[in-house]
């Protein structure tokens, strides 16, 4: 690409970027350092640091991420570590189901877990059938533990995400590098920690900060637990004061800060690039043989992990098909209705297709703005590239439910995106908010597709007299194909997925998405739990079918799709 056409990209980039990225982030963190008179004050910022509320949530919530994101590492690393390093039975359908949990949100898993845990749940069903409940003095197990319920969750949520990163680093690992430990007597736990854990510490990285900034800011879980002492449950209880209450700002800058501050020092410890490799890894260097009962050891772990990641999603696809389910181990009774209930609902129909439109428009966005922004990364002498690579990054590292909040804060009236307020029709800011938040995706599939191919045919055709825009349609396109698509999948599913954007700025029921339907049908007395589960089935369908067409159409490399 020439530096004439990467200067136009730089310059339309950096004013997408900045109105729809930085100018709301900046607005956020303005309000909670600045009086309605102008004048600057740390107090509403400070407040949330000694108030008793505010500083439990932060606790709790810095905490959540934090031993979610150990339990993630703990399902992910060894994982990853026999996926890409042995052969053991039923290896491929294991390591396709890991990716399971990516098929639904995480607070639609979660009501399968209500369901197993709850007072007249699954599991005091058990304990009264074989004697172990007495139930005169039922237990509720959620509210005993809701805080671990919620660890346990996210992080059966979002291993895949962490497991994704880890095997797409090892499979770039050199082999000679760990031959060459082995032949020094260095083997097993030893050449694993000091050898190939170190190489793969980007990966590493970028799985830790998506899992860890995905489990601090995530709203939808804590919702359907019910359980609010966390920020982004105390920012979404305080979005109706956004006009004369200073402590959502204070609190959303909080996160923003934290987040960033977490961001920056991982990327400090881990996100150096490792050591050049010489050569990658193939199937044949780095499958190794193994004895008979490590093999049952590796089939026997991924099975555990995986059925202890699909009971949730077994659990809601059996609730949508009950309509009554109370106090027994299964259900008493079977229907289909609800899917065609669910799919005839007033509320279905039209978050059904709002978010197809949401979805479609957001997704097309984004892989027009992505290829253009990967030509300039990957294929221009640009000086500003590096700029514009950080900046197409920079949406998996702030967290969801800031950029919502930042949207609501700049669309309010009197402000200048007031004309996109979701009040009156939120659906061009949701189509904003869903492209810039999923970009990084596009970016990330498209730039690997033009690292992977030779820029020879392309130089060939401009020798040729071919001009830079010709040459990518007929040639350059064509080549990168199918990581245009799986790129382009994976960002639609990821749009139909989105809970944070879609709880705060959808705000009227005619523009509902998807994931804001189920969350109010949840909320609904009778059957409207069953609708629930019943339209989060059609999803997961869908969704499945997305995210394993992306999945076979990257591979390894899919990972590099969520590198921060």
């Amino acid at each position: 690409m020439t530096n004439r056409w990467a200067a136009m990209v730089f310059a339309i980039s950096i004013a997408v970027f900045g109105c729809f990225f930085i100018y709301p982030l900046f607005a956020t963190v303005k309000g909670g350092f600045f009086n309605s008179d102008g004048s600057f004050t740390g107090i509403y910022f400070w407040e949330t640091f000694i108030n008793p509320i505010y500083l439990q949530s932060l606790r709790n919530s810095l905490a959540i991420a934090s031993f979610t994101t150990i339990g993630a590492l703990a399902l992910a690393l060894p994982l990853a570590f026999f996926s890409c390093r042995y052969e053991f039975p039923f290896k491929k359908i294991l390591t396709a189901m890991v990716l399971i949990p990516m098929i639904l949100p995480p607070f639609v898993g979660a009501i399968g877990i209500s369901k197993i845990f709850g007072v007249h749940g699954i599991f005091n069903a058990f304990l009264l059938k074989i004697g172990l409940y007495d139930y005169s003095s039922p237990i509720d197990w959620l509210g005993k533990y809701k805080f671990a319920s919620i660890i346990f969750f996210e992080a059966l949520s979002l291993y895949p995400i962490l497991f994704l990163n880890i095997s797409a680093a090892l499979a770039n690992v050199d082999p000679s590098m760990e031959e060459a430990a082995e032949s020094l007597g260095c083997t097993g736990v030893s050449r694993f920690f000091k050898i190939t854990l170190p190489l793969t510490r980007s990966g590493v990285f970028a799985g830790l900060t998506i899992v860890f900034i995905w489990s601090f800011t995530e709203l939808g879980t804590p919702l359907v637990f019910n359980y609010d002492r966390v920020l982004p449950a105390q920012i979404f209880g305080m979005l109706k004061e956004l006009g004369n209450n200073p402590f959502p700002y204070a609190l959303a800058s909080v996160v923003l800060f934290l987040s960033t501050v977490f961001y920056l020092l991982g990327k400090k410890v881990l996100g150096r690039e490792s050591a050049p490799m010489l050569s990658k890894a193939s199937h044949a260097s780095t499958f190794h043989a193994i004895g008979f009962w490590r093999r049952i050891f590796c089939s026997t772990f991924f099975s555990i992990v995986v059925a202890l990641s699909v009971i949730p999603h077994v659990v809601v696809v059996i609730l949508s098909f009950t309509k009554d389910w109370f106090g027994s181990m299964l259900p008493t009774s079977l229907t289909v209705e609800n899917f065609s209930v669910a799919l005839g609902h007033p509320l279905a129909i039209s978050a059904i297709k709002n978010s197809l439109t949401y979805a479609s428009m957001a997704t097309m966005g984004s892989v027009v703005f992505g290829m253009f922004l990967a030509l300039v990364i990957a294929r221009s002498k640009f000086p500003g590239k590096g700029i514009l690579d950080t900046l197409s990054m920079l949406p998996l590292a702030v967290p969801g439910i800031i950029i919502a909040f930042g949207y609501l804060v700049v669309s309010q009236r009197g402000q200048p995106l007031a004309r996109l307020n979701p009040i009156e029709n939120p659906t061009l800011l949701l189509i904003i908010a869903y492209g810039i938040r999923k970009l990084p995706f596009m970016v990330r599939a498209a730039v690997a597709g033009l690292q992977q191919t030779s820029v020879a045919y392309e130089e060939a055709a401009a020798s040729l007299g071919s001009k830079p825009f010709n040459t990518y349609c007929k040639i350059t396109a064509p080549l990168i194909f199918g990581n245009l698509i799986a790129g382009a999948i994976l960002v639609f599913s990821q749009i139909m997925l989105e809970v944070s954007d879609s709880l705060i700025i959808a705000q009227k029921q005619q523009f509902y998405p998807v994931t804001k339907a189920i969350y109010e049908l949840l909320n609904l007395l009778g059957d409207g739990p069953f609708l629930a589960c019943a339209m989060g089935v059609w999803c997961m369908l869908f969704l499945a079918i997305t995210i394993f067409g992306a999945s076979a159409l990257m591979g390894k490399k899919m990972g590099a799709i969520f590198r921060a």
